[in-house]
């Protein structure tokens, strides 16, 4: 055992000689001793947080690079772009029947979501009480058994209270309305947390129940895939979380991942716990994870894997505390992109959904246009048969080859026909009227209004986002240690972000991130450079 253990556990061992259970420590093993250092540490010590203030601005909400006023004035431009120039196609041509949702107010002025996803037990609500600084009685409920049934949103409030699921969803100042449609199961399912915390000035976090791979889906009693989809769509990053002791992939957590298809940009994988194994058990945690999630995660480039303990307790003796606190500051780091990035995100996804609204808009005319011109003359019976024929068979009619040819249509934001078959089989297509018949003479025609958003009101938005031009302070932070030269001068002890205790392996000194430079190209003499090419070097 490295002798400054020694000096430490004698010093707390010295400290409770008064008790009758003090324990010498020249009597125990050395695999003793850790424990009983590590227990009396973990007692004693607990982790410091002002680096979680620091990295993600708590302390001086100015250092945000987006101007607030700014940020609520483009949120107001958004719904005015939203009801004046999407809304009307949206609503014209039944565009949520195909599953997408008018957007509400409460959306476009909703925080940053932040979901947190992944097996039973692996440590979910414990990040969240790290993260807004709960613990007892205040703290969201956590255990070794299944403890969170529901799911649970921390915001932001004046004061600590919970809010019922029906409250919420009917509370039109926040953006959960629509979770109405699954059901009154679902919404005894549902609940809020408030609490007047600074992080959740800025943010939101959403806790879900555990995956139980021997649960079925029917014993929840709602929908839980669609209510995990309705979250999916509007997060702005995603938490997925295991433990060393839960790698296992079964049907529940395959489905969840095809839930996360077309959002792998906002997927990070947590490895939680993993102070709780040695250093070569890590290891091969780590791989096992790996293995067992590249099947679901079908992209070119991984989620990136966070590894450590994300808990307020000190981490454990002899463990990788170095690389735990690096993982630590990055995934801080990620949270705190989310944050600043949240009026880009609104803006591209308001925009991503104005495309699909004019596509769906475009190919709808393209099926009544089809409809007008075969219908003429016909009798009534034989009007069903061609506009059952159109809606069955487009391909005959080159509907999707004619949509095609309009102007910034990709085939990839194309619906399939199949899903047209089934949304005329609910509306029917003769109830619908055509494009030039939502042109006024003072307002302008709805699809150029939509496509004058798209391409310019839009994209406007995103260059008009200034930028604070203040000076952001290192997230290196200096504390004063104890006078020790004669003029009164004091020695600064640079510790980084973690007060950790004065040992070998627990205090490590830690500096912050630096972005790496690309180093130059060398000087390559071209003549040397073909003379060794002719030779064959």
């Amino acid at each position: 055992m490295h002798p400054i253990y020694l000096i430490i556990l004698s010093l707390l061992v010295f400290a409770a000689r008064g008790r009758t259970d003090a324990v010498d420590p020249d009597n125990l093993s050395e695999e003793a001793r850790i424990r009983v250092l590590d227990s009396l540490l973990r007692t004693k010590l607990a982790r410091n947080r002002s680096y979680i203030e620091e990295i993600l601005k708590l302390t001086d909400q100015s250092a945000r690079r987006i101007n607030n006023k700014v940020a609520q004035g483009i949120i107001k431009k958004l719904r005015t772009v939203y009801h004046n120039a999407v809304r009307p196609l949206e609503e014209a041509y039944g565009f949520q029947q195909m599953g997408h949702p008018t957007i509400s107010d409460g959306e476009l002025n909703a925080k940053p979501m932040i979901l947190f996803l992944g097996p039973w037990s692996t440590g979910k609500s414990t990040m969240i009480n790290y993260l807004v600084g709960m613990r007892g009685d205040k703290q969201l409920h956590t255990g070794a058994e299944p403890t969170t049934t529901d799911f649970t949103v921390v915001m932001h409030g004046k004061e600590q209270r919970s809010i019922e699921g029906i409250v919420l969803t009917a509370d039109g100042s926040k953006p959960f309305a629509q979770l109405e449609k699954f059901g009154q199961n679902f919404l005894e399912r549902f609940i809020g947390f408030e609490l007047p915390h600074k992080l959740l000035e800025q943010v939101t976090f959403v806790d879900t129940p555990g995956i139980i791979e021997n649960r079925k889906q029917q014993e929840r009693g709602y929908p839980f895939n669609d209510v995990i989809q309705w979250y999916v769509d509007r997060a702005d990053l995603i938490f997925v979380v295991f433990d060393p002791t839960k790698l296992d992939v079964g049907v529940e957590l395959e489905t969840l991942f095809r839930r996360l298809k077309g959002r792998e940009s906002m997927i990070r994988l947590v490895l939680n716990k993993a102070d709780s194994i040695q250093i070569h058990e890590l290891m091969r945690v780590y791989g096992a994870l790996f293995w067992n999630l590249a099947p679901l995660v079908n992209v070119t480039e991984s989620p990136r894997i966070y590894v450590g303990s994300f808990w307020p307790e000190p981490y454990r003796v002899n463990t990788s505390l170095h690389l735990f606190m690096h993982e630590e500051v990055s995934l801080l780091h990620d949270i705190n992109d989310a944050i600043e990035n949240s009026i880009h995100n609104k803006v591209a996804r308001l925009r991503q959904h104005a495309v699909n609204v004019r596509i769906h808009s475009l190919l709808v005319d393209k099926y009544l246009a089809v409809y007008t011109r075969l219908k003429s003359g016909a009798s009534q019976s034989r009007r069903d048969a061609i506009l059952q024929d159109i809606v069955e068979s487009p391909n005959k009619y080159h509907i999707y080859t004619n949509l095609l040819h309009e102007v910034n249509v990709s085939k990839y934001d194309v619906p399939p026909p199949d899903k047209y078959k089934e949304f005329f089989s609910q509306q029917s297509l003769a109830l619908f009227k055509p494009l030039t018949s939502y042109c006024g003479m003072f307002g302008g025609c709805a699809m150029a209004n939509l496509e004058k958003a798209i391409s310019k009101d839009l994209p406007a938005l995103l260059s008009s986002i200034i930028y604070e031009k203040k000076p952001i302070s290192k997230p290196d932070t200096v504390k004063e240690s104890v006078c020790t030269k004669k003029d009164g001068s004091c020695t600064k002890d640079k510790m980084g972000y973690f007060a950790q205790p004065s040992t070998e392996n627990v205090r490590h000194k830690m500096e912050a991130p630096k972005y790496v430079e690309t180093k130059k190209k060398p000087n390559i003499n071209p003549k040397f450079h073909k003379d060794n090419y002719k030779r064959g070097v």
